[in-house]
């Protein structure tokens, strides 16, 4: 291996950001010399013999082509440059991975990163004493992100940051083009999963009780943020559960009900419905005003080694990789469009923002939703149940 220095490195990094070496030939330098990406801020001070330090480091996602992209497009390259393992977990809703947190000793334990969704679960993992102060000076690819992103989660931690943003999407309601027109659908719109014509064929997120309540919201004509008339939610969550085929209880598992055909409507995440359209399914999305939004990051759990923690979130967020997860995964990555060059994919999925400012999407107001979690869970539950 040829000799390493700090200069050496310099050179080449500068190199890299002026477009005179690839991307790939970087990467290829920084796994020789056993140095990581996300030294940027102070590029390279590191030893080699620090850089190629054994560590790992645990991320849990959704699963699934989610979980599929993060591996292929951030979690391989990473480890590829800098020798850091990143153990790959999965969970199917942030409910059961929370109990996991909770039972884990010390708290949070073996968990490290979570892609959680959503500013009410940032707040209940921060109100928990789950949270850490990242050193954002470690993180300068931070400084690409949507300021409409970071401003929520500043505002929770009083101006420090647990988590950087990574990505944003929406739960619209994915139809079935040969059994619903797009007219039909867009005539309805929530009401479609009230639809009594397609009894036996429609389907929700059981593990959710945001996401239904939030629905039935817009049905009843009621705003998802101020529910006025509970009574009327709850009667028109039971009301559906009797058309219900099937509650899904992960991503695989909606995708795999739309592709048969066992479902011809459901809510569905944004980015599940456009890789069942590019693999060729009839398979049309629906965005009724009101539509729930929301925005993923990358959280960083209490007692985590912060250092090869936040090497890994810089890695994530060089433009380089953020676009390729965002493509593999088809959700819009958290980079703001106005600093950074997008993909003409990135530009067409759903939940795709070209001014960068996220004004009019509707996201679930954290303190509202909080709240309420315990006692709207256990009636959501129940009804589900049929009681």
């Amino acid at each position: 291996m040829a000799i390493v220095t700090k200069d050496n490195l310099d050179r080449v990094f500068e190199a890299y950001k002026s477009g005179a070496v690839s991307r790939r030939c970087f990467l290829k330098y920084l796994g020789l010399a056993g140095v990581s990406l996300g030294l940027v801020g102070s590029p390279f001070g590191n030893t080699v013999r620090d850089a190629w330090a054994a560590k790992s480091i645990r991320f849990d996602g959704w699963g699934g082509n989610v979980s599929e992209s993060f591996r292929e497009h951030a979690f391989k390259p990473f480890t590829k440059a800098t020798g850091i393992e990143v153990i790959d977990g999965e969970f199917g809703d942030m409910n059961s991975y929370l109990t996991r947190v909770k039972a884990s000793y010390p708290p949070g334990g073996e968990f490290n990163i979570a892609h959680l969704s959503a500013v009410f679960d940032y707040a209940r993992y921060v109100d928990l004493g789950f949270s850490t102060a990242l050193d954002e000076s470690k993180i300068p690819n931070l400084k690409n992100v949507m300021t409409a992103m970071i401003k929520p989660l500043r505002k929770i931690t009083k101006g420090t940051l647990s988590a950087v943003p990574y990505d944003l999407g929406q739960t619209g309601i994915a139809y079935n083009t040969r059994h619903i027109s797009k007219r039909k659908a867009e005539k309805l719109g929530a009401s479609l999963l009230w639809d009594k014509g397609l009894k036996g064929k429609l389907g929700s997120w059981g593990g959710d009780f945001r996401t239904n309540m939030w629905y039935a919201a817009l049905h009843t004509g009621q705003s998802p943020n101020n529910m006025t008339n509970l009574k009327a939610i709850w009667r028109a969550l039971r009301d559906q559960r009797g058309l219900m085929k099937k509650y899904w209880s992960s991503g695989a598992e909606l995708m795999s009900l739309l592709a048969n055909g066992e479902i011809y409507a459901t809510v569905a995440w944004s980015g599940r419905v456009a890789a069942l359209q590019q693999e060729g399914h009839p398979i049309g999305y629906l965005s009724p005003e009101g539509t729930y939004s929301w925005m993923e990051y990358l959280f960083v759990l209490k007692g985590t080694d912060l250092a090869v923690a936040q090497r890994l979130l810089n890695f994530m967020l060089e433009p380089a990789a953020a676009i390729a997860v965002a493509e593999g995964q088809n959700y819009p990555p958290s980079l703001d469009p106005t600093k950074v060059a997008l993909t003409d994919k990135i530009r067409k999925m759903p939940a795709f923002d070209p001014t960068g400012k996220l004004e009019g999407y509707l996201f679930a107001d954290p303190a509202y939703w909080n709240a309420h979690q315990v006692e709207w869970t256990e009636k959501w539950d129940r009804i589900k149940a049929g009681s």
